[in-house]
């Protein structure tokens, strides 16, 4: 149980430092572009930024998945 809430907490404190180094590194981007959602696209975000953030929540995301879903049973 300890283990988890351990990798937990350092998974969530790596990504809140890449997306705070994320933000800092933004601030002179001069490249826009809009994402094309299925229903509405959104205002004009940095290159930059769109592109940090998808690595951020595919690094998140993929943390938390368990190498072994078998392990349990």
């Amino acid at each position: 149980m300890i283990f988890e809430f351990k990798k937990l907490l350092f998974i969530t404190t790596i990504n809140l430092s890449f997306l705070f180094i994320l933000l800092i590194g933004i601030q002179n981007s001069s490249n826009k572009a809009k994402v094309n959602f299925l229903i509405d696209e959104t205002i004009e975000l940095p290159v930059s930024f769109i592109i940090g953030t998808s690595f951020i929540t595919g690094s998140l995301l993929g943390s938390l998945i368990p190498l072994n879903p078998f392990k349990g049973r």
